[in-house]
């Protein structure tokens, strides 16, 4: 029985490289193959330096081959160790592919509309023709389902080049994925860190996507293990900090902030939107009344050198919409849809400008900003 090289790569496959995550194949760590009759000689590169990866790699490859090619084969392997190069400490993700930018949407506090927010901002870009998906990767208290009207609905398995992927909810021109789908409206998600983050990544990669403009990512509150395991697993494009006029408030939204622009993260933040800005009662709509204060989100964009999106108010209607599964900006003709198309152009502005050094394909082209219309390659 001859051994055959292509044998030998294919039985190479089921051996994962050290701190990889990949086949010794997949991570293009088998660098040369020679074979002389049984004489078998394997050359292989490795990230880890440590004897113990090399010698388990050798013993792994020696197996694997006498295993599942030739019982009596004559085999002798060179593990070279190669120094990671490491330029900085950025956290980096993979790209999805098909999806142009990822916008996160974020607050330090809990309980300031972020969700809202997101929801409007995904139905503005929506009705001005651009491709919208909505994560929501809150995994402790989703919403995104109940906001729109979907809570019933549950994400099908579709085949993608052979593989099974999740299809995202649709509605009002918005492609959707919560983890509300797969719990029940009573069921507590107690879950550790990495329990959630796999989740998330399931929901990210294991998803069909398609092509998208834009992606919003609904985060929780705060800045925790989710947070670190989105900026790690997605090249976020910039983010969007929510929050409320009040101190408080304010307070952990400089957390929210800080966070985005440590170096080790460096993602872009497009700027700050303040929610439940004033309150106007219905029968007198030309009153504005600061319940939580004045200006605050807006003193914070400046102090911090960042642009100030938009202030939403405090309005009954955009509290019941989204109670009602039918986001406030989708109501045309209305000062609410005014308030929402405000806030998503400046944030659309701000990130052509975060994007106007990069190739060409790689950012969203918007010939008019009255109309926002895309003009898509």
């Amino acid at each position: 029985m001859s051994i055959l090289k292509k044998d030998i790569l294919k039985a190479l496959e089921s051996i994962t490289a050290p701190g990889e995550g990949k086949s010794l194949v997949e991570s293009n760590s088998v660098k040369n193959i020679v074979v002389f009759d049984k004489e078998v000689i394997v050359d292989v590169e490795i990230g880890n330096p440590s004897l113990q990866a090399k010698k388990r790699v050798e013993v792994d490859i020696m197996k694997t081959i006498h295993e599942q090619v030739h019982p009596k084969a004559d085999i002798k392997v060179n593990v070279k160790a190669i120094a990671q190069a490491k330029p900085t400490n950025q956290i980096k993700g993979k790209e999805i592919p098909g999806i142009k930018n990822i916008i996160a949407i974020a607050s330090g506090k809990g309980g300031v509309g972020k969700s809202t927010i997101t929801a409007n901002m995904a139905v503005s870009l929506a009705k001005m023709g651009f491709s919208v998906g909505v994560l929501d990767a809150d995994v402790y208290g989703p919403s995104t389902h109940i906001m729109f009207n979907v809570a019933k609905e549950r994400p099908r398995s579709v085949k993608v080049d052979g593989r099974s992927k999740m299809k995202p909810i649709e509605n009002y021109g918005v492609k959707i994925l919560s983890l509300g789908f797969f719990t029940q409206p009573n069921q507590a998600v107690i879950w550790r860190g990495p329990m959630a983050s796999k989740a998330l990544n399931q929901l990210i990669f294991d998803a069909d996507w398609g092509e998208l403009d834009f992606l919003l990512l609904d985060l929780p509150p705060g800045t925790g293990d989710i947070h670190l395991s989105i900026v790690q697993s997605l090249p976020i494009t910039g983010a969007v900090i929510v929050s409320t006029p009040q101190n408080i408030a304010l307070a952990d939204a400089k957390k929210g902030v800080a966070m985005f622009k440590q170096e080790s993260i460096n993602v872009p933040v497009l700027g700050i939107v303040e929610n439940m800005s004033y309150f106007t009662p219905e029968e007198l709509p030309d009153n504005k009344y600061y319940i939580f204060g004045k200006d605050g989100a807006k003193n914070l964009a400046e102090d911090l050198e960042t642009r100030f999106l938009g202030e939403v108010p405090l309005v009954q209607s955009i509290r019941e919409a989204g109670d009602f599964g039918t986001p406030a900006a989708l109501q045309s003709g209305t000062p609410q849809e005014t308030i929402f198309n405000e806030v998503t152009k400046n944030t659309v502005a701000e990130l052509l400008k975060r994007n106007k050094n990069l190739p060409p394909t790689e950012v969203v082209r918007i010939t008019t900003m009255s109309g926002c219309s895309p003009n898509k390659k």
